[in-house]
């Protein structure tokens, strides 16, 4: 029977991350790592209009940095140079920039399929193997480890199963993991757009009374549009035709970007903050999404998921003892807490608070962003925050 050292489930954005982070230790230490993923990465990244992406904050640069990843992401990530955070039809507004942080941008915006690649091109084949495409149907805790029960019968054992496995995860359910669910009442569109005038590295984040949005720069001055609407009103603009759901969404955005004249495909998904209860049990680690899944109107859910994934790789490589010591991975846990809370505090904070239609939070909050805009202080808090470097002394702004 195979026996691996750690078995990563789910070899997507987060799990193939932290095999890229262990693999060098994991050599060293003469330690196995299999990726299993039931979807196969493509042969080569083939450039789509239609790519779904992810805002990496410049937290995240930092981390790949070091795990000698960037130069290669970096030939197809879009540097945001400037966020502008705005309330329609109120006079309060915000503006950060990269220029006034010291930084060379506040983060970047890159295409999920490529920084999949780049990743999967990463790893050691020496140290990390792959089943793929496959699917684990069964875990069963064993005293030393795990054993993982796979959809073509066969099975395998490990020191230390990491579920990753994406915010829906029937593992966690199987496994009795409990979760704490909030949910919006809201789904998010995403689709990407293209503005008649140069993007300039620009990301908006826009309020609304009927949902918050933002606007993040793409490559080839395309924009990538989450807008958050309630469920039926969101089904609504999803079956809208091209033009008619140019013309709305010109109507909330305004000009800032000149006439919006493409729209790609539209998908919708609901929304809720969702926490698992447990993150770790002997020889078990819960992470990503399947730990904690968060509003994408603040950008911080894949860049937690990457500072949790540093942090347990430091841990775990960290100790004398095989991976999976109860004691290694609450250690992991309790460095974590901090940022996780006031990371899921905060996005879930300016969720709520730009959600709230009543007057005398509606004018409270554009006090708030004026201030935020005229005290340097209260700016370059929330410009950490958005940088993803709130809470780690590690990580440098």
């Amino acid at each position: 029977m195979n026996r691996f050292n750690l078995a990563i489930i789910g070899g997507g954005l987060v799990g193939a991350s932290l095999a890229l982070a262990l693999q060098a230790g994991a050599k060293a230490r003469g330690w196995t790592i299999l990726l299993i993923e039931p979807f196969a990465p493509g042969d080569s990244y083939q450039p789509s209009y239609d790519a779904r992406s992810s805002a990496l904050s410049f937290g995240t640069r930092q981390i790949y940095e070091r795990l000698g990843l960037w130069q290669a992401i970096s030939r197809r990530a879009e540097p945001i140079l400037q966020i502008q955070v705005s309330d329609r039809g109120r006079f309060g507004a915000a503006r950060l920039s990269a220029m006034e942080e010291g930084v060379p941008a506040l983060g970047y915006v890159v295409e999920n399929a490529w920084l999949g690649q780049c990743l999967w091109k990463g790893l050691d084949p020496e140290v990390v193997s792959w089943r793929c495409p496959a699917e684990v149907t069964a875990l069963q805790a064993l005293e030393d480890g795990y054993r993982l029960s796979l959809n073509d019968d066969t099975t395998l054992d490990c020191d230390l199963a990491v579920l990753a496995d994406g915010g829906r995860s029937g593992l966690r359910e199987q496994l009795g993991i409990h979760v704490t669910t909030r949910p919006y009442n809201q789904s998010a569109l995403i689709a990407n757009i293209t503005p008649s005038e140069a993007h300039c590295g620009q990301a908006f984040e826009r309020f609304t009374d009927e949902g918050p949005m933002a606007l993040l720069p793409l490559p080839e001055n395309r924009c990538a549009l989450v807008w958050t609407r309630k469920g039926m009103d969101a089904k609504r603009l999803a079956e809208l035709d091209e033009r008619s759901f140019l013309d709305e969404l010109q109507g909330v955005f305004g000009y800032r970007l000149g006439a919006l004249c493409q729209v790609g495909a539209r998908h919708l998904y609901p929304l809720s903050l969702v926490e698992a209860q447990e993150q770790v049990r002997p020889h078990l680690v819960v992470l990503g999404n399947a730990a904690h899944s968060l509003h994408p109107i603040a950008g911080q859910g894949f860049n937690l998921s990457l500072r949790d994934v540093q942090a347990l790789s430091e841990a775990l490589l960290a100790g004398p003892q095989a991976p999976g010591d109860l004691a290694t991975l609450q250690a992991y846990c309790e460095r974590q807490r901090l940022d996780q809370a006031l990371t899921i505090g905060f996005s879930d904070r300016v969720t709520r608070l730009f959600g709230n239609n009543q007057p005398l939070v509606t004018a409270g909050r554009n006090l708030g962003l004026l201030g935020l805009d005229l005290l340097p202080p209260a700016k370059r808090w929330f410009a950490r925050q958005a940088m993803g470097l709130g809470t780690r002394s590690d990580l440098q702004g």
